[in-house]
């Protein structure tokens, strides 16, 4: 089954006069790279929300933002008024002259002179943020299903697209040896006293050097394993994009084979396929 990578996804709750906001999204990436911001009320729940997104979204560059917004008039402003006192103090010595008031407008700007008190959580609070966390993954993991039905649909389409041009390649293969024996032999009446034998043993080394039977086995075989492993395996991004490049592979022997103009253009559409697949399947989880 086909997941992308990317994905986006909220939930929110009130809680106690609290209103209580997770965002969560995501881009692609090789491995799983949070970015966390969080009031300052649940730093102490930090660690059990990232294990909760780490365990449940796996891989991805994530964006994850808690918001709280109070609907009720509160007043969670400290001001830590001997903290204030001591800066001004100090101030004072520093430069004697200057009406307070300055000191003050420079003191509350300096580090904890004025903080919001994160007091403790409420009986209850940290069930309701997780549970927000597991809502807003959900929709999260909505959002990556649908994406990947679309990721889906183009993988099999342009897999199905080089698995053609690799059917048309069968009518050219007989034709280009035959021409190329042809140009020989037409070579060769020029010449006088022509070893026959030798003459043949040169075309079945030629017509080996040319033969692509194994690279449209081997190209077919890699087809067929990359529509199963789409089809039938959960988080399957890394191991597609192994065959992927199993798949370029005999793209580029078949290309360096060729030796003919009408397998050469169908080398070029399998490769333009190719670097659509690669390309999304850079996204798929």
């Amino acid at each position: 089954m086909i997941l992308s990578m990317t994905g986006f996804g909220r939930a929110e709750d009130v809680f106690e006069g609290k209103k209580i906001c997770i965002d969560i999204k995501s881009l692609n990436s090789k491995s799983f790279d949070l970015n966390i911001k969080i009031p300052l009320r649940y730093k102490e729940k930090e660690f059990e929300i990232r294990k909760i997104l780490n365990d449940r979204i796996i891989r991805g560059k994530v964006d994850c933002y808690v918001s709280l917004e109070n609907l009720e008039e509160t007043n969670d402003v400290k001001i830590n008024r001997n903290l204030i006192d001591s800066y001004m103090n100090e101030l004072r010595n520093i430069a004697a002259d200057g009406p307070d008031f300055e000191y003050l407008k420079m003191a509350v700007r300096l580090p904890d002179a004025i903080t919001s008190r994160p007091d403790e959580l409420l009986e209850g609070e940290w069930e309701v943020l997780a549970k927000i966390v597991h809502a807003a993954i959900d929709k999260f993991e909505d959002f990556r299903r649908t994406e990947g039905k679309t990721l889906h649909e183009e993988l099999e389409r342009n897999i199905q697209s080089i698995d053609r041009n690799l059917t048309e390649v069968i009518p050219f293969e007989e034709e280009r040896i035959i021409s190329v024996k042809e140009r020989y032999q037409k070579s060769l009446k020029e010449f006088e006293n022509v070893d026959e034998t030798r003459f043949y043993q040169e075309m079945a080394y030629f017509t080996e050097k040319l033969d692509i039977s194994e690279e449209k086995v081997r190209l077919a075989q890699h087809l067929k394993y990359y529509k199963e492993v789409m089809d039938n395996e959960d988080f399957n991004g890394k191991k597609l994009g192994f065959i992927s490049q199993e798949i370029g592979r005999e793209i580029n022997t078949l290309g360096s084979k060729a030796n003919h103009a009408e397998i050469q253009k169908l080398v070029v559409m399998m490769k333009d396929d190719l670097e659509k697949i690669k390309e999304q399947t850079l996204n798929v989880l």
